[in-house]
């Protein structure tokens, strides 16, 4: 061992010395005192193996796309079961690059054009609708199940017409849609399916995993999330020409696959003609899309490795702590729990809770209570996205459609809120959060 391997090796056995005494394993649980401690709604879970990449990486100080990035997607597709990942820096542009995907010239005439439209819902999180908008295609919103709180896919065929080019919707909250049925509809009609899999991650349909159904699907890696890169997102497929397209807008829009740093992987940088430029144009600045620069940084794919190892087990943890909350709440005829399709198994996201015609008092009510006893609590997003001010200056019918009624997403914005079940809670809070719910709700 050279004299710098020896200092790294010895750098890093301090940063899981540091590690132990810095965030001690437990030390959470253990302080936790009720009323006092905050329970968060999510939250980063990770051990000394994340820190030590994060520093082994920043050691390297490559910073952007590099052999930790390369690992990950690698990992991340093989535990997907996909051939193709792509790391990007956060969900939201795991969903832009995923819908400008099908906007590429390289569909031929099953490209997403101005004037589309391209099927969804209104309660979720904007950043599954905005890419639509501000390409200026139209999202055409269909009403949700209040069971499942996701897509109602019996609308489906009430919202197609002769310019529907593709349906866009998310798994909510971890709890999977009816993926046999939306597939299905998408398949008859020749229609794209993104499925934006962001609350989901690890969850299956009939086996599968969400996020494998569609032509694209996304993830983001925000701390709340099932695993985290701090910043961060992907998006997977199994169609190499969708990968080609968003490798392409996530890299600047560039004609060129070499890496950061690596230069003519093709052999032939300064002999071939792109469109109208002069013969031997330098392929490295050769744009075959409008693109993006999208791509996380090295540092932030080193802690995701580690995260992954993990993932399995934080979605075991997060369906058990489902059914604690669910076994302890079910009783109370005021509050409509979360259901699941038969086919579904859920990495939950969160514990949703809707007030039934029984309750006697208001959403914000309970939540008011929650968050006076420093439980956190969040509405479902946007609860009916049409109502928010950036609609104000969009016009129904030319903007965006709605099909027949969202009277169960409105339902939902009024009657819905959900708190925390991600891995690092613990049976304490849980416990708390479920004594102050029927506390409030007995009296």
């Amino acid at each position: 061992m050279n004299e710098m391997e020896q200092l790294r090796a010895e750098i890093l056995e301090k940063v899981r010395r540091y590690y132990a005494i810095a965030h001690r394993p437990g030390m959470e649980t253990a302080e936790f005192e009720p009323g006092k401690s905050r329970v968060n709604y999510a939250g980063r879970v990770f051990d000394e193996n994340e820190v030590v990449n994060l520093i082994d990486s920043g050691l390297e100080f490559w910073l952007t796309y590099g052999r930790y990035s390369r690992e990950f997607e690698k990992k991340l597709a093989a535990y997907l079961g996909v051939p193709h990942a792509l790391l990007v820096n956060s969900g939201s542009s795991a969903n832009l690059l995923a819908f400008m995907a099908l906007t590429s010239p390289l569909l031929g005439n099953r490209r997403i054009r101005r004037g589309d439209e391209v099927i969804t819902t209104a309660c979720g999180f904007p950043t599954t609708v905005a890419p639509i908008i501000q390409y200026g295609a139209v999202p055409v919103f269909v009403d949700v199940e209040c069971a499942t709180c996701n897509l109602d896919p019996a609308l489906l065929e009430g919202a197609l017409s002769e310019r529907t080019r593709a349906v866009m919707v998310a798994h909510t909250l971890g709890n999977p849609f009816d993926l046999a049925r939306v597939k299905a509809f998408c398949d008859e009609h020749h229609l794209w399916l993104i499925e934006d899999n962001c609350d989901a991650l690890g969850a299956k349909f009939d086996g599968k995993f969400t996020g494998t159904w569609g032509d694209i699907g996304t993830s983001s890696f925000y701390p709340a999330h099932h695993i985290t890169t701090g910043e961060g997102g992907a998006v997977y497929t199994s169609n190499p020409t969708l990968r080609k397209i968003m490798l392409s807008m996530r890299d600047w829009g560039r004609d060129c696959w070499c890496d950061p740093g690596v230069d003519n992987s093709c052999g032939c940088r300064f002999t071939r003609r792109y469109g109208k430029l002069p013969a031997g144009y330098d392929h490295k600045y050769v744009y075959s899309h409008f693109g993006y620069n999208l791509k996380a940084s090295d540092m932030q794919a080193a802690v995701g490795c580690a995260q992954l190892e993990k993932l399995p087990g934080f979605v075991e943890r997060r369906q058990e702590n489902f059914r604690r909350l669910y076994d302890r709440l079910r009783d109370l005829p005021e509050l409509q729990l979360p259901t699941r399709h038969p086919d579904a198994e859920p990495s939950w996201f969160g514990f949703l809770i809707i007030l039934t015609a029984a309750a006697k008092f208001h959403r914000n009510d309970l939540v008011r209570h929650l968050e006076s006893r420093n439980i956190q609590t969040r509405n479902l997003f946007a609860g009916n996205l049409t109502k928010h001010p950036c609609f104000e200056s969009l016009e129904e019918s030319v903007d965006y459609r709605i099909a027949g009624d969202l009277a169960n997403t409105d339902r939902i914005m009024n009657d819905a809120f959900w708190i925390g079940l991600y891995p690092g809670m613990s049976e304490a809070k849980l416990d708390y959060m479920i004594d102050s719910i029927r506390e409030f709700v007995r009296k």
